[in-house]
């Protein structure tokens, strides 16, 4: 155990594992020497956390821990807060590691809890930061988290939008799919799901529907459309049922974008009222969305003590393997916080566009490494860069012909 883990330890007099649960938890207290100061069922509701938590709290600062921090371990860190208590997150992976180190196999809510609190109290470099509750940041996660599963949806609505279309008309199909998510296209398809009804509208009409939110489109569309149309004269049967399939697909794709570009402007609003937005927009490649990501996954990065650190939690560090003189190498670690790696790598992608990124990339081309190899190097790199800018809370800057500012990537 280093010296600043052992520090943590010595900083509380209880740790308090919350095994958390929809009605109930399981809370599990030790004290530094691992004696049990309670291990009870716990009910998920203020007051009962309210006299736990204080009756702790006589023995001295309590550290909670919980194995959910959203959801259903909600209430327990905002009760827990409110008392000026410490709150910490025992990632499952983790978890389930440490499990494999305790006698038994049996799977308890009380087993469970004693891990959390022991694995804080014996092994605090597991444990991961809580999102502040800071209001902006609280309302960004829960915000993104909608966002979220508005794109899922709409990636949803989109495919069964385009299948339906593939099945009554290839050639429609192919000249709409590019333009699927286009308001004006969901107007009209909306309006007018058939061929049969695409076909009365005639291009007036069509042009007249489409112009509204797709006035380019509107140009040159609406005789392309009709063209495709008179390209197949055979109806498909089911034509009818798939026209009121795609009339409902595409009026809910519609609301489902609508929403989003909605979204994102409060998004960009609630971004820029955050401390470290200048800091994280200001690097190339990371736009409102990913820089909201990286945001509500790592707060202001001070959980991770280096660059390092911050690159085994994304998944980013390479594995060495290594077994005698037989068997040598790196290989990409397949562990993380894949949402973070996620981000990572789709803005190291983005940051393709940027010079001192793009001379990185082609330098691990010219090593002989795939494009997804190089991106993943591209992304660790950044992270170096990503952690510096966090940590001095200075924006990104682009390395002058020495290489030495902040922004460098230089190998």
């Amino acid at each position: 155990m280093s010296e600043s883990d052992k520090s943590i330890v010595a900083a509380y007099a209880v740790y308090c594992g919350l095994d958390v649960g929809k009605s109930d938890h399981h809370a599990c207290a030790l004290d530094p020497a691992g004696k049990r100061l309670h291990d009870k069922a716990l009910p998920n509701d203020q007051a009962a956390l309210l006299e736990v938590f204080i009756r702790l709290s006589a023995h001295g600062p309590v550290l909670v821990v919980v194995d959910q921090p959203a959801s259903i371990g909600a209430l327990s860190i905002a009760v827990a807060r409110s008392l000026s208590i410490d709150v910490a997150y025992l990632p499952g992976l983790s978890m389930r590691r440490i499990a494999d180190l305790h006698p038994g196999e049996g799977k308890t809510d009380a087993r469970d809890a004693y891990i959390i609190a022991d694995a804080a109290r014996t092994m605090p470099h597991t444990l991961r930061r809580v999102g502040t509750d800071d209001e902006t940041l609280a309302g960004l996660s829960v915000l993104a988290g909608y966002d979220d599963d508005l794109a899922a949806q709409s990636t949803r609505l989109s495919n069964r939008l385009r299948d339906a279309l593939l099945h009554v008309h290839p050639a429609l199909e192919r000249l709409l799919g590019k333009h699927i998510d286009r308001g004006g296209v969901l107007d009209l398809l909306t309006e007018a799901s058939t061929p049969s009804q695409l076909r009365e509208l005639g291009v007036d009409a069509i042009t007249a529907t489409m112009r509204v939110r797709s006035p380019r489109l509107a140009k040159s569309l609406p005789a392309k459309i009709i063209a495709a149309l008179d390209a197949q004269t055979v109806t498909v049967p089911g034509t009818t049922e798939f026209g009121r399939v795609i009339g409902g697909v595409a009026a809910q794709l519609r609301d489902v974008r609508t929403e989003r570009a909605a979204l994102a402007a409060d998004l960009e609003a609630r971004l820029e009222a955050h401390p470290l937005a200048e800091v994280l927009t200001s690097m190339p490649g990371l736009g409102v969305r990913t820089a909201i990501k990286i945001l509500t996954i790592l707060g202001d990065g001070s959980a991770f003590p280096t660059a390092g650190h911050l690159a085994a939690y994304a998944g980013l560090a390479p594995i060495t393997r290594r077994s005698g003189s037989s068997i040598k190498g790196e290989t990409r670690s397949q562990r993380g916080n894949h949402a973070l790696k996620s981000a990572l790598f789709l803005s190291a992608f983005a940051s393709l566009g940027d010079p001192t990124s793009r001379v990185y990339y082609d330098r691990k081309r010219a090593q002989g490494k795939q494009h997804n190899a190089a991106l993943i190097c591209l992304a660790r790199r950044r992270v170096d860069v990503l952690f510096a800018m966090l940590r001095d809370t200075k924006p990104y800057h682009h390395p002058n012909p020495e290489g030495s500012n902040t922004g460098t990537l230089a190998a």
